[in-house]
């Protein structure tokens, strides 16, 4: 299983790239294939801020629907519009295509209690 060290990572299997102030999140390898196949992906807060560890959209697979926790406080700027017609993106392509939301981060402090990957891998005994 694949687990970029570039990356940080939540104990809820989200993954966040930084760049300057803007975080791209999606889902870990290890989240989607416990899910199984992703049919569809439900996000509707562009524009609003969101508040870490609040439900910032939810991830449907054939047989449960998961919440998608914000890793760090920030205003969703823009949903992957890929998923609306794709989103086994999000299987196939967990930590590329697959991305879910970018975000502006109102808080950097918040980084720090993120995982590094050696940290997520022990957290799921990988």
């Amino acid at each position: 299983m694949n687990f970029p060290a570039e990356l940080k990572y939540t104990k809820d299997h989200e993954w966040v790239s930084i760049d300057g102030d803007t975080a791209t999140i999606g889902i870990t390898a290890f989240a989607q294939g416990e899910l199984g196949d992703i049919v569809y992906v439900d996000i509707n807060t562009v524009g609003q801020t969101v508040n870490i560890e609040d439900v910032f959209g939810t991830v449907e697979a054939v047989k449960t629907v998961s919440d998608l926790f914000m890793p760090v406080t920030g205003k969703v700027l823009e949903i992957n519009p890929a998923l609306d017609s794709q989103p086994e993106l999000v299987n196939s392509d967990p930590y590329g295509d697959g991305w879910m939301v970018k975000i502006t981060i109102a808080d950097a402090s918040q980084l720090d209690g993120l995982l590094t990957a050696e940290a997520y891998q022990s957290l799921i005994g990988v």
